[in-house]
């Protein structure tokens, strides 16, 4: 098996391509490297022989065609997104181009191969998308596979866009598609601009650390390496044209998930006064969902996958990773509005 991944050097992509070279599958990772992407975050794998990096862009047809080509995948993941909220409030342009016209790009790019092979009945396209392109739930309720779609941002009104074309070209020209929508996913690697790294980060430095509101809002959360598992699982055992939602089943309120890991700081990295007074609640976010929750019975019933990282456990092990690699996320400080306050029409720039 070969396995193209899109967007492996991002901070799910790279956890995939982890997982899948430890159990033997050869990997054939194109990433653009946009200011989201770290190499590094492959540096375990990167001298693997089964390893194999391209730097293309999906919004680049030509490039694609030429990695079919060259590499002849048996399967595709598709990864490459532009996926900060805040981002497309600011910028919506990039997340049409790289979400919407560059799925369309790999779909064709894929289908062409896929015919040009014989239309092999073991090719697969899994497109990995998110909760977010089902909307904003009340108190109640949970996010299942045939909820409606009811974006409210750009960035998820593009995924939903992606999600449509998926499932358009498995109806229309019969190419294998799988498609997944995830909860909100942590853990080590996790780019800066992100919350749980922006509440570690924030607080090693004695800044304020921000919180959307009045932190109110509720996210389940996704330890990464599950969530890299299950799409490993869907990928080989997922039914053709069917999707499955991936949960952590960790709901929890966002500022109870700050008060965490202050809590976890204030245990390994102890100062005079506890981390959670440097908390500062800040203008929310337009068009703020309110409440996030998978139901993820499905891939629980017919693939037998489920979480196996409570949020806790996982929330340590975050921390804990944080703290022993500051050189990673440092460095990565630099980039491009990284640290600024995005998707307000004045951004502030934090003290990092």
């Amino acid at each position: 098996m070969t396995l193209l991944v899109t967007g492996g050097a991002g901070f799910i992509g790279s956890a995939v391509i982890r997982a899948a070279i430890a159990r033997g599958t050869r990997v054939v990772n194109i990433d653009s490297l946009t200011y989201a992407s770290c190499l590094e975050n492959l540096a375990s794998v990167q001298d693997n022989s089964l390893y194999t990096f391209v730097k293309a862009d999906i919004r680049d047809t030509v490039a694609l065609a030429q990695v079919f080509e060259t590499h002849i995948p048996t399967a595709v993941m598709h990864l490459a997104a532009e996926s900060h909220v805040d981002r497309s409030i600011d910028g919506p342009n990039v997340f049409v181009e790289t979400n919407v016209t560059g799925t369309f790009n790999l779909l064709e790019a894929s289908r062409a191969h896929w015919v040009s092979q014989g239309k092999p009945s073991a090719f697969r396209f899994l497109h990995v998308s998110t909760d977010e392109v089902f909307g904003s739930l009340g108190a109640n309720g949970k996010f299942s596979e045939t909820t409606p779609y009811a974006p409210r941002s750009p960035y998820s009104a593009t995924k939903a866009a992606s999600d449509h074309l998926v499932r358009a070209w498995g109806e229309t020209y019969g190419l294998p598609v799988l498609l997944t929508n995830c909860s909100n996913n942590y853990g080590p690697n996790h780019f800066p601009e992100k919350l749980i790294p922006v509440v570690i980060i924030s607080a090693l430095a004695g800044t304020d650390i921000p919180v959307y509101g009045t932190g109110q809002n509720i996210r389940d959360w996704l330890f990464v390496a599950d969530h890299a598992d299950a799409l490993l699982t869907v990928l080989d055992a997922g039914e053709v044209n069917r999707s499955y939602n991936i949960g952590g089943d960790n709901e929890v309120r966002n500022i109870d998930l700050v008060k965490t890991i202050c809590a976890l700081l204030d245990e390994k990295r102890p100062k005079d006064t506890p981390y959670a007074d440097q908390i500062t609640f800040v203008t929310d976010r337009p068009g703020h969902d309110e409440r996030y929750a998978i139901d993820a019975s499905r891939i629980a019933t017919e693939l037998g996958w489920r979480p196996s990282v409570t949020l806790q456990e996982g929330l340590e092990k975050t921390v804990q990773w944080y703290l022993e690699n500051e050189g990673w996320w440092r460095a990565l400080l630099a980039r491009d509005g990284v640290g600024a306050r995005l998707g307000t029409i004045a951004p502030q720039k934090r003290q990092i």
